[in-house]
């Protein structure tokens, strides 16, 4: 399975982006897909992530402005970020965690920068 993140770019400040992130290949339906993200310096976290019957769990810091989903027909996960702040400047990953296989993938990243 590989997963191919997209949909960074350039904002500013207040401003939205969707990221998008498909993984082809098969993946079980006990799988949690979620989006992570590394500032510089920083380690890598968790924001949000989506598992069977569309569970979702949300970090502190997206709560409120970040929004997962997934469309199974497509094989995707998205995230919707509005009110966009510098301080979400990084790069995001998606990551898919088949619990039923015991198997971790993750794409290589997409990156977001917000100016003010």
């Amino acid at each position: 399975v590989q997963l191919q993140a997209s949909g960074g770019g350039l904002v500013q400040a207040g401003g939205s982006l969707t990221l998008s992130c498909v993984a082809s290949g098969t993946i079980s339906g006990r799988t949690i897909l979620g989006w992570y993200r590394q500032a510089p310096g920083e380690q890598r976290e968790l924001l949000a992530s989506i598992g069977s019957g569309d569970t979702t769990n949300y970090a502190d810091s997206a709560k409120g402005r970040f929004t997962i989903s997934r469309d199974i027909t497509k094989n995707t996960v998205y995230l919707q970020m509005n009110n966009l702040k510098p301080d979400d400047t990084a790069v995001y990953y998606c990551r898919a965690r088949d619990m039923l296989y015991d198997l971790d993938y993750w794409g290589k990243g997409t990156q977001v920068t917000v100016s003010s």
